[in-house]
């Protein structure tokens, strides 16, 4: 006989995220667990999605120009596992992972340059967002229609808390890289920030220490994995993480229903709240055995499928939009990489914005494919035809079409 599965933790989507006690927004090894989950054991974990409700159904992007980045990531946890210690390895078997079955809907949006950007914001500094209905594997949005694609469901976010003296490591070469940047006119890193922090089942003195020392959930780091966003990390796929503290603490959420190489919108997968079904088994003394120094994965079995030839792949080098070279960048030659494929999709109808967005959520694949001709590093990005109800492919002429537009918000930041 079959055992059911027990849910570990549960959200509500109609109340505040702020006020559950099995989310938290921010890494501290001091953030106490919400729940035990024992070694080798199958659980579900409800999750919100990262801006704990924030975004709306809507055709404006206002709630995105003034989504508050001080509240999110909400992640479900920490969890205590059973028997884990600081030098194991914790592996995470993702069984699968689903969209609430009464909330079939997600977000992609791009930021206003103001609150955090993107990867092209500089050329496109304003708020947009589109809306993504659900349609069991499947995806079609109104805000970019003639789209319709399969889902590579995934968390953008698993680790373990890191350990004290890790999080003071994050700290000082982030604060560090904050003082010597000051001169730029952005953020180029995020120091703990106690404003709208929640630590969970945390009291208030915890609060006020994960306030002043807790790291940020905005990127991934070396330690411990975190907000690695790799679209791969799917149904079947096993995840490797390094142990520092005792139970592991472990914390997951920011789920995507599908996502491209690289996620060049600060908000550009498709954003969803869901449940999501992992086991976790305890390898003693795993990072000594594994020489571990950061996160391992082996990817699933599940990836949308298009066939041999089925992408059309976008080359970009070191070289950027105003013409300066730079050495070996290989930001520089995606950034271009990403715009040769939005110059491309114009032919058809799309909006710079759409395709942005567009570019950012559905399965793309970006490729470093070479690192070692100086001075260009060569980048490339495929995009596959199959996702569009209508031929791209370069060998028929391109007919503009009336695509219709992505939601913008109706100004500035506030």
């Amino acid at each position: 006989m079959s055992k059911s599965i027990r849910t570990a933790a549960s959200v509500d989507l109609n109340t505040p995220a702020w006020e559950q006690e099995v989310l938290h927004n921010r890494w501290h090894p001091d953030i106490p667990p919400i729940a035990s989950i024992k070694n080798n054991e199958v659980v579900k974990i409800e999750c919100h999605d990262w801006t704990g409700g924030q975004i709306g159904n809507n055709d404006s992007a206002d709630d995105v120009r003034d989504v508050d980045l001080t509240r999110v990531h909400y992640l479900t946890g920490p969890f205590d596992i059973e028997t884990a210690e600081p030098g194991d390895v914790l592996l995470v078997e993702i069984q699968d992972v689903q969209p609430f079955q009464d909330h079939l809907w997600g977000f992609t949006g791009v930021f206003d340059r103001k609150n955090g950007g993107g990867f092209l914001d500089e050329i496109y500094p304003e708020a947009a967002k589109a809306i993504w209905d659900f349609e069991g594997i499947f995806c079609s949005s109104r805000h970019i229609p003639g789209v319709r694609f399969a889902g590579l469901i995934h968390p953008g976010i698993l680790g373990c808390a890191p350990s004290p003296e890790i999080l003071a490591e994050w700290n000082r070469r982030e604060g560090e890289l904050i003082q010597s940047c000051a001169h730029m006119d952005r953020d180029v890193a995020l120091a703990p920030n106690p404003q709208n922090v929640h630590v969970g089942k945390g009291d208030a003195e915890i609060k006020e220490k994960v306030g002043k020392e807790g790291a940020r959930t905005i990127p991934g780091r070396p330690e411990h994995g975190g907000n690695c966003d790799i679209k791969n990390l799917s149904r079947g796929s096993k995840v490797y993480l390094p142990v520092h503290v005792k139970g592991a603490k472990f914390s997951v959420g920011d789920l995507h229903f599908s996502q491209g190489d690289g996620e060049i919108s600060f908000c550009g997968a498709i954003e969803m709240p869901g449940v999501i079904t992992l086991k976790f088994t305890v390898m003693k003394g795993g990072m000594e055995m594994l020489g571990m120094k950061s996160p391992i994965y082996q990817p699933g079995p599940v990836e949308p499928s298009f066939g041999p030839g089925r992408h059309i792949y976008f080359e970009g080098f070191s070289v950027d939009e105003k013409g300066k070279q730079h050495y070996m960048d290989a930001t520089v030659a995606y950034r271009q990489t990403s715009l040769r494929c939005i110059e491309y999709l114009r032919r058809y109808g799309y909006s710079d914005y759409q395709s942005y967005l567009l570019l950012s959520c559905a399965p793309v694949q970006g490729h470093v494919a070479g690192i070692v001709d100086i001075p260009n590093a060569c980048t490339t990005m495929g995009l596959p035809m199959d996702i569009f109800d209508f031929d791209i492919s370069p060998s028929v002429p391109a007919e503009k079409r009336d695509l219709g537009m992505c939601a913008f918000s109706s100004g500035p930041l506030k």
